[in-house]
């Protein structure tokens, strides 16, 4: 059997594609469009993926010959057993990731499910920040920023149309003549409920740019 391969954000573009395979089979569409969203459907799902194993591809080409809703409920749980878990970090991990910050309040862990999350995000409305804990490249990487509420937009995350705030972080780096007061903020509307983001994101490229803008 093969081991857990599919990250959060790919489950949640497979589920993505298949309700819009399902709607239009629902919706009783010609049969060479169905054959057009089904092809459309499985190019995106293994165009997120690389490098994948026989046994990985044929389990995800499983959406191929789906037509009832009954079937397509048992594709998706199929692939249940195959999520990987968003490797799951301590307290402590936690805390040495924002050594300058006092009185850090870190989320209870143990009602989190680490399979459902693509990033680990929190907000204490006590001092108005947001933080964020990610896997970058191999490595635990932590930042925090300015936590403003706003009205409904669009999550830079997620794309949902949902609830924002706008979250602002200083980046680490400087031009070489900088002055010893000098910064930068990069500021974006991110959903306000992170368990809530972590349900839509199908795609974390722009989650690691920002990461990497902020911290390199």
């Amino acid at each position: 059997m093969s081991k857990p391969f599919i990250r959060n954000h790919q489950y949640n573009l497979i589920k993505q594609q298949v309700i819009q395979l399902q709607r239009a089979c629902n919706n009783g569409a010609d049969p060479k469009v169905i054959e057009a969203v089904q092809h459309s459907a499985q190019s995106k799902i293994l165009e997120s993926f690389s490098d994948l194993e026989e046994s990985q591809k044929d389990l995800i080409a499983g959406l191929e010959p789906l037509r009832k809703s009954e079937e397509f409920q048992k594709y998706l749980q199929s692939l249940e057993p195959f999520l990987e878990e968003f490797s799951t970090p301590t307290n402590k991990q936690i805390m040495k990731l924002f050594p300058k910050v006092k009185k850090l309040k870190v989320p209870d862990l143990n009602t989190i499910d680490f399979q459902k999350i693509s990033y680990l995000g929190w907000v204490d409305n006590g001092t108005n920040k947001m933080f964020i804990v990610y896997h970058l490249d191999g490595k635990l990487v932590g930042v925090q920023g300015r936590y403003t509420p706003s009205n409904k937009g669009i999550c830079f995350l997620c794309n949902g149309i949902t609830d924002v705030a706008l979250f602002s972080a200083i980046t680490k780096s400087k031009p070489a003549n900088a002055s010893s007061d000098y910064y930068k903020a990069i500021g974006n509307y991110i959903c306000t409920d992170s368990h809530e983001c972590n349900k839509r994101i199908t795609n974390v490229d722009t989650l690691e740019k920002f990461l990497q803008d902020v911290l390199y």
